[in-house]
């Protein structure tokens, strides 16, 4: 038989946590985020379950090529624009709108804006503004001019309006007004510099969640559609469903006796006599090695805890609290029994590292309802 280590992922659930999103502001242009091979589950195994989203942003322009190829007729977005010539000529090409945040890119358009006019495609225009994360994007003092610049050529060629863009920096924090810089305040820097008849888009998965006043026009939810948590709730709490869950079964199972120790470097020592479970699943593929002891694991339809370093290939768990647990019991190492977020947070990292570590020797089902 194959090894029994597969993740199942639901289209279904990102169409549900999709219109969970829609419902806090229907108004909402919705442009779900769908970088890094839609955060590990896969574009072609996703885009039945997107349908209904107004537009897509993505980073790769091999993913917006894809996406093509799979029937995607509607507006994809690049979220960090061109960066070579190529990238340019691909993007007029397949028809995409892109980010401008910088001013080599906004010539980029400028040079191109000939030939745009000839083509059936007319591009809507994302400019980036910096109010706080400082990553990308024109400052304050810079934008007036490229907002001008922008608004004169799509005005002359009759191209949809602009968007002024920013990203939230804390969203996700607990305490919303007593970040710096807060998402108030960052939206307050958009609005200063937005033209009237612009559109604006601030927010993603947290400030869609968490501070919808300021979201803007088009809202950019990532880790929100996949069912995984932006902070500082838990998913649940948003009322998400998780898109993917990894699963496999226990290939082995020993008893040790008190005091005995279990994998490398013998980090887990039993304080009674236990019963092992050996799981088919390690690092390789995308579990967490440094996941610490009592990671949860449910086996078997109990919650049991991690016991030992995970290896390459397998991982092991304390099962002597669970005497259903036998050779080939079904083992969720995280989905819709425990969080990937509750996985994440015992390995002291985020939802989104877990699904973006998914590796491609793992088997991937699509599965409904």
């Amino acid at each position: 038989m194959p090894r029994p280590i597969r993740a199942l992922v639901k289209p279904s659930a990102i169409d549900y946590n999709l219109q969970r999103i829609r419902a806090i502001n229907p108004a909402w242009h919705c442009m779900p985020v769908v970088k890094a091979h839609a955060y590990g589950h896969g574009l072609e195994r996703l885009l039945p379950g997107l349908q209904s989203a107004d537009s897509l942003a993505i980073l790769e322009i091999s993913g917006a090529a894809a996406l093509r190829e799979l029937g995607w007729s509607k507006p994809i977005v690049l979220l960090e624009g061109c960066f070579d010539a190529a990238d340019v000529e691909h993007a007029v090409a397949l028809g995409l709108d892109w980010v401008v945040h910088d001013p080599a890119h906004l010539q980029a358009v400028v040079d191109l804006a000939a030939r745009w006019r000839d083509t059936q495609h007319a591009p809507r225009i994302f400019l980036k503004i910096n109010t706080g994360m400082n990553r990308l994007g024109f400052t304050a003092e810079t934008a007036p001019a490229a907002i001008e610049q922008l608004d004169a050529l799509a005005s002359a060629l009759n191209w949809p309006v602009p968007v002024l863009m920013t990203h939230f920096a804390n969203a996700d924090a607990p305490q919303l007004a007593d970040a710096n810089p807060s998402a108030q305040a960052q939206h307050a820097a958009l609005m200063r510099l937005k033209p009237a008849h612009w559109l604006s888009s601030l927010a993603n998965s947290a400030g869609v969640l968490n501070c919808p006043q300021w979201a803007g026009d088009i809202v950019r939810p990532g880790i929100a559609i996949y069912g995984a948590t932006p902070g500082p709730k838990k998913a649940q709490e948003y009322g998400l469903k998780p898109v993917m869950s990894l699963r496999s079964q226990v290939i082995a199972i020993q008893t040790v006796a008190a005091g005995e120790r279990v994998g490398y470097g013998s980090r887990w020592q039993a304080s009674r006599a236990a019963r092992i479970g050996v799981v088919a699943c390690g690092y390789a593929d995308g579990y967490p090695r440094h996941a610490p002891d009592g990671t949860p694991v449910v086996a078997a339809g109990q919650r049991v805890p991690l016991a030992g370093r995970v290896s390459m290939d397998m991982l092991t768990i304390d099962i002597t609290d669970a005497p259903q647990v036998q050779l080939g019991s079904e083992v969720e190492l995280w989905g819709e029994a425990v969080s990937i977020d509750e996985v994440a947070e015992h390995a002291g990292t985020i939802g989104y590292e877990l699904m973006c570590a998914l590796a491609p020797r793992v088997p991937v089902t699509v599965v409904e309802g």
